[in-house]
């Protein structure tokens, strides 16, 4: 890929993380939506609409240059020392889970009780921390790679296990966009190596689905949870009733 087709695949990223539509673009360009989309897709560029698509979002070329050379060090992972950090503040988890769903700062504050000065000193301990870059305007940009997932066992899961496991299943999963399944089965190892990357690719398929909706307006999305498990289990009470070998 040349260095200009991937400096404008880089400006979509940026766009994208901010939530800005190519409507919204070619609104600010007084062009049309099919061609942005064509600009964009062909990658057709000229120094005047790069630049007035840059001042549109409020970026900088040397800040796009920056992004592109960090592309492939975005997070997937946390350290337990600042999963720790995060839920030792429970305003801070929150604020966190919202810029991971890449709410916009301004809905944070209209919908929970926090000033703009909290919500501000919160994204500051998250960029400290790696999860986001703070920009100017009270604009973020995500740094978690779509394959992000939380420490097996870690912090969070800990805080997720002791705070909110149990509201999570407190309902009988049959209302409108609510869903579970319980199966049990004998499986080969190739069969669960297979369930495990069938698995494995849903939770990409979320990812990348949450990533396309961030362009539509947001009253459109719902907040949605995802919980997938598997694992070789069975019931202490059953284990407990097996003849000792």
């Amino acid at each position: 890929m040349s260095a200009s087709a991937a400096l404008i695949d880089t400006l979509k990223r940026e766009l994208k993380a901010q939530g800005v539509t190519y409507a919204a673009v070619a609104r600010a360009l007084g062009m049309s939506e099919a061609s942005v989309k064509r600009m964009f897709s062909r990658k057709d560029f000229t120094l005047k609409r790069l630049d007035q698509v840059l001042d549109f979002a409020g970026l900088e070329l040397a800040e796009l240059t920056r992004s592109l050379e960090r592309r492939d060090r975005l997070l997937s992972r946390l350290t337990p020392q600042a999963e720790k950090a995060i839920v030792a503040d429970k305003r801070l988890v929150l604020v966190a889970l919202r810029v991971l769903h890449q709410w916009p700062v301004d809905k944070i504050i209209r919908t929970y009780s926090m000033s703009e000065a909290e919500c501000i000193r919160h994204l500051v301990r998250l960029d400290r921390i790696g999860i986001i870059r703070l920009l100017s305007g009270n604009r973020y940009r995500l740094l978690l790679s779509r394959t992000f997932s939380w420490i097996p066992d870690g912090p969070f899961q800990e805080f997720f296990k002791a705070q909110a496991q149990n509201e999570y299943f407190r309902t009988r999963f049959d209302g409108p966009d609510e869903l579970m399944l319980f199966v049990t089965g004998r499986l080969s190892k190739s069969s669960r190596e297979a369930m495990l990357v069938r698995l494995r690719r849903v939770a990409n398929e979320f990812a990348d689905l949450h990533n396309d909706d961030t362009r539509r307006p947001f009253e459109e999305c719902t907040a949605m949870h995802m919980l997938v498990a598997i694992r070789p289990w069975e019931l202490s009470k059953f284990a407990e009733m097996q003849r000792r070998k």
